[in-house]
This record gives C-alpha cells, sequence and structure tokens, in this order.
C-alpha cells in the first residue's frame, strides 16, 4: 500500500551502497551506515528550501503579531470570522503557516519506510524492492564493530523483521556499538530543541500550551531516545542519530545567515533615514512643482531664480489711448518729449503741437 514510499526510499540506499560498495566493499558495515546516513543527508537536502520558507515564515508572523493580538481581541466570540481573518492577514504578508509543517510531516513517512526496507533484508526473501537477493546476503554478512545494522540491544534482532520489545534476549556485543550511538542521539535531540526554542517569538513563548511542547521536546524525547534505543536496531539509531545532527547543523547556519540577512537590511534602512533626514541647523525644505526646493516656511518657487523675467506690459490708466510698443518717433499727446528735455526743453518733434491740438471733439485755435 506504501510502496510509493518504499520504492524511493529503497532506491536512494541502493544508490548510496553501490557508490560506498565501491569503495570500501559491498560487505562492508561501513558502506552499509554511510549509505543510511547519505540517506538521511539526500532527503533532507531536498528539504532544506522549505525549512528556509518555514524559518522566514516565523520571522514574519513576529512583525504582524501585535495586528494578530487584535483579531483575537476582535474576534474572540467568533472563531469563524477569526479564522477567515487570519488568512487574511497571512495571505496580505505572504506567510503559509503549513509551510512550517512540511519538513517534520515528510520525515515520518520515510522513517517508516527506511524500517520497513530494512526488515525486508531478510535471506529468506528473494528480493527487497531495489535489491537483489546478492545485497540481501550483502546486508546480512556486514558487521560494524562487531554488530550488525539489524542487531539492537535487546530482543531477538538477527533480522530486522523479528523485531519486538522483548527483554529476554540481550545482546551484549552490541552496547558498545549503540551506546554511543543513542547518548550522541540524544544529546542532538536536545540541543535541536533548545536552538529551536531560542528563535521562537515572544508571543509563542508566552503561550502555555507552546512551554509544554517546548519542555516535551526538549526533555522527554531526548530521554525516549535513550530508554527505547536499547529496541531500536543499529541501523535506525544511525538515522535518528543524522537527522537530528543535520537538523542542528542547519538550524545555526539558516538562522545566522537570516540574522545576517536582517542587520543589513536595518543598516540600509538607518543610511536611507540619515541621507535623507537635514542637516543640524537646516531648515526642511519641499520640492516645487518644477523639481525646485524651497523651505517650508515659503512659497515654493515655479520658475527658476536666475531664468531671466520678461517685462509684462502695464495697464493703460482708464480715459488713456492705447500706445503702440514700437516707437514711432512721436511724443506720447501731454507729454514732453524726453529728448527735448535735454536739449534745453525745444520739442524734439515740431509736429508734436500739431498732434496735440487736433483732439478730436475740440477746435484748433489758429495762430496769430
Amino acid at each position: 500500500m506504501l510502496n510509493f514510499i518504499y520504492y524511493p526510499v529503497s532506491a536512494i540506499l541502493w544508490f548510496w551502497h553501490k557508490v560506498f560498495g565501491f569503495v570500501l566493499g559491498a560487505d562492508n558495515g561501513f558502506a552499509w551506515a554511510l549509505s543510511v546516513i547519505f540517506l538521511v543527508f539526500t532527503l533532507r537536502a531536498l528539504l532544506f528550501k522549505p525549512f528556509v520558507s518555514q524559518v522566514r515564515s516565523m520571522r514574519k508572523m513576529q512583525e504582524f503579531q501585535p495586528q494578530i493580538k487584535k483579531l483575537q481581541e476582535k474576534y474572540k466570540n467568533d472563531r469563524q470570522k477569526l479564522a477567515e481573518e487570519m488568512q487574511k492577514l497571512q495571505k496580505e504578508h505572504g506567510v503559509n503557516p503549513l509551510g512550517g509543517c512540511l519538513p517534520v510531516l515528510v520525515q515520518v513517512p520515510v522513517f517508516i519506510g527506511l524500517f520497513h526496507v530494512l526488515r525486508g533484508f531478510r535471506t529468506d526473501y528473494a528480493y527487497n524492492y531495489v535489491f537483489s537477493y546478492a545485497d540481501i546476503v550483502s546486508f546480512d554478512n556486514s558487521t560494524l564493530f562487531g554488530a550488525k545494522l539489524s542487531d539492537a540491544i535487546s530482543g531477538n534482532l538477527q533480522a530486522v523483521g523479528s523485531f519486538s520489545l522483548n527483554f529476554g534476549n540481550f545482546n551484549a556485543h552490541v552496547i558498545p556499538v549503540a551506546l554511543p550511538l543513542m547518548i550522541i542521539a540524544s544529546v542532538a535531540t536536545h540541543f535541536t530543541a533548545r536552538v529551536s526554542a531560542a528563535h521562537q517569538s515572544p508571543a509563542a513563548a508566552a503561550n502555555p500550551q507552546a512551554a509544554i511542547m517546548q519542555k516535551l521536546t526538549m526533555w522527554l524525547f531526548p530521554l525516549g531516545v535513550l530508554v527505547f534505543g536499547v529496541f531500536f536496531p543499529i541501523a535506525i539509531l544511525l538515522y535518528w542519530l543524522s537527522n537530528n545532527s543535520w537538523t542542528l547543523a542547519q538550524q545555526y547556519f539558516v538562522y545566522s545567515r537570516i540574522a545576517k540577512e536582517e542587520a543589513e537590511q536595518r543598516a540600509q534602512a538607518a543610511a536611507q533615514r540619515d541621507l535623507l533626514a537635514p542637516r543640524p541647523g537646516q531648515k526642511p525644505t519641499r520640492s516645487a512643482s518644477n523639481g525646485h526646493t524651497a523651505p517650508v516656511d515659503e512659497e515654493p518657487v515655479d520658475a527658476p531664480v536666475d531664468a531671466p523675467a520678461e517685462s509684462a506690459p502695464s495697464k493703460p490708466r482708464p480715459g488713456a489711448r492705447p500706445v503702440s510698443g514700437k516707437s514711432s518717433g512721436r511724443a506720447a499727446p501731454g507729454k514732453v518729449n524726453s529728448g527735448a528735455a535735454k536739449n534745453g526743453g525745444a520739442p524734439k518733434n515740431r509736429g508734436s503741437a500739431q498732434v496735440a491740438s487736433s483732439r478730436p471733439g475740440k477746435k484748433s485755435k489758429k495762430r496769430r
């Protein structure tokens, strides 16, 4: 029924056994042990990107945690409306809450698949998924410091298929191999939970349920590895150890890199604010429509300061006749020519008196 899990797991294990068996020998116990370890590393490498997305989602949720509290207070009596608003908020910030569960959910079927494949290494089987009968015999003949990968400290586990919680059969020769693996795996489990708890958001850390789960993962799970590790085959202990060791190293790498990126972003934002901030004693300016700036207490100047100002025509006085812009050589009626004033008061234009005397509506006086 779960062949879609068993065949990929057995194929990856077969590939790495061919690689290390070519170097160390097909029946070498280290070749099979490294095959199990690199099976874990291969699958965890495929899950590296989802893990990074999980960490970034946790960081983003810390940013809009106050908004979540407001929604919880507003819709505390309406669970359905609260769930809808939470989904909208997570969609706006690009947070996928299910993305953080993917690495954990994928590891469970991998563990089940590896355990099932190891159970198939029995000499009374003709094949074990992608493994041939020769591979089954090679696995059965391999030993790691005198212990087979299918052996456990307690129980008749000459083959993984006979796994049972039986204290009657005690394998003392497995202790030097299994006990160090159990201790290291337990320590790695503890520190993995500790690093994960250290990077929780303040709101998640204050949650009582989260605090209980944190204590369980930090203390109860490592203790469970020590207690139930006596029933686990060496191959399963290798899987547990390599998986937790990868998780621990991955957490340190990802958290440190993301913290460095956030520090660089904060430094860039601070530098941008310092660049746009006014200098001490300088009045803040605002931009005009033509791109020029002006102090905030003055009106923005739309025209450039150094642009030549064109003289606008003056409005004529009431009752005055419009004067042409071009010089006609005649003085305006009723006014003395400026050139005449310079020449001792003599009029420069002789016809000015005649023009002045010939106004409409008035009779011109004859000269005597």
